[in-house]
């Protein structure tokens, strides 16, 4: 990739070209609730009565189920910005609903969300709604046990495939992260959105039986959680990514330069409700899904993000660490090779590079 340098200036006028794109169309909204959730509850029914048959089968089948999942939850990240509806009522209606199928609580969700869009790429502010990221000077600086809980933890069989599942089923019971000047709705949402799931899964366990529930329902959940971890890492977790501290930190930067153009298939690109567009939605969040590609390809402003094919995106899998003295994420080992930690200081070294070094298109 040939590296550019790139100002928020570059991108002056931004506002007004997405204005048009932040419109709520209703037909294309309902239209996409019925294909998603029409299409989860099809899908889970032919899980069902696959078990009769194959549990092979039935694990192929979970494959679809999931990414109905993965669709219906890419609605609830919409209604969460208020962009999937005109109405803020319907908005929260749809994701409320949506929570409970993807076990996300809509209301404390939607809080940590918006955390991470408000602060992304912004150093200091790292820990809520973002994949765990050290610098090269942290972690050459941390304590042993901290250095072994990352290296646990961005390896990619506990971040793609064991720790998704963790997340949704289990640690999304629990309002974890919440702070006590959050509303009370937010907090309260978490333990209604459990009582929902309780009862949801119990009904479904009298009428089918609660081993075969957990045969359709689990694996469903484990591809779901993952693939969409999958998606949230890579968009953000790129080698010429943007990390910047706070004194330096740009919004229209860290949107376009923080966040990447994932250029999938459209099979996949149809299931991830357009998700791959993130440079755009991180920059203007009202912009419902299914008007993120048109605002993409009809502004070639907007179209300097990195882009990553799925190709690509698998070589991210091995970055671990932000270089700030490369201003890219590096791998473990390259860490390693570093004689020293960066020389730059957190809060001095970014305000002499001026401007931001990034990528252009691959």
């Amino acid at each position: 990739m040939e590296k550019t340098t790139v100002s928020a200036a570059d991108y002056a006028g931004w506002q007004q070209l997405v204005r048009t794109y932040q419109q709520p169309n209703l037909r294309l909204a309902v239209w996409q609730m019925l294909t998603s959730f029409g299409g989860l509850f099809l899908s889970l029914s032919l899980v069902a009565l696959s078990l009769t048959v194959s549990y092979g089968l039935t694990l192929f089948l979970a494959v679809f189920a999931a990414g109905f999942l993965v669709r219906v939850f890419i609605i609830q990240h919409d209604c969460g910005h208020g962009s999937f509806f005109k109405s803020r009522r319907a908005n929260d209606l749809i994701g409320t609903v949506c929570g409970v199928l993807t076990m996300a609580p809509y209301r404390f969700w939607r809080k940590t969300h918006a955390i991470h869009h408000a602060h992304h790429a912004e150093l200091e502010e790292r820990g809520i709604g973002d994949v765990w990221t050290m610098t090269v000077q942290e972690y050459k600086a941390a304590p042993w046990w901290k250095r072994a809980a990352y290296r646990v933890f961005r390896n990619p069989l506990f971040l793609f495939v064991i720790a998704p599942p963790i997340n949704f089923i289990v640690l999304q019971r629990f309002p974890l992260n919440g702070s006590a000047s959050w509303r009370t709705g937010e907090i309260a949402s978490v333990w209604w959105t459990d009582l929902a799931i309780v009862a949801l899964l119990g009904a479904a366990a009298l009428a089918f039986g609660p081993l075969e529930v957990l045969m359709v329902w689990l694996p469903v959940m484990v591809i779901a959680s993952s693939v969409g971890t999958w998606l949230f890492y890579v968009q953000h977790q790129f080698e010429r990514t943007y990390w910047e501290h706070t004194p330096q930190w740009d919004y229209t930067l860290a949107a376009m330069h923080g966040s990447s153009y994932y250029q999938l298939p459209r099979v996949l690109q149809w299931f991830t409700g357009n998700i791959g567009f993130h440079h755009i939605h991180h920059l203007s969040p009202r912009i419902p899904n299914y008007n993120l590609q048109r605002c993409h390809e009809e502004n070639p402003l907007l179209q300097q993000a990195a882009r990553l094919s799925v190709r690509d995106s698998l070589k991210t899998a091995g970055l671990t660490l932000w270089d700030e003295e490369q201003q890219r994420l590096v791998t473990f080992r390259e860490a390693r090779r570093m004689r020293q930690p960066g020389t730059l200081s957190q809060r001095t070294g970014s305000a002499e590079r001026g401007e931001r070094r990034t990528t252009g298109h691959a």
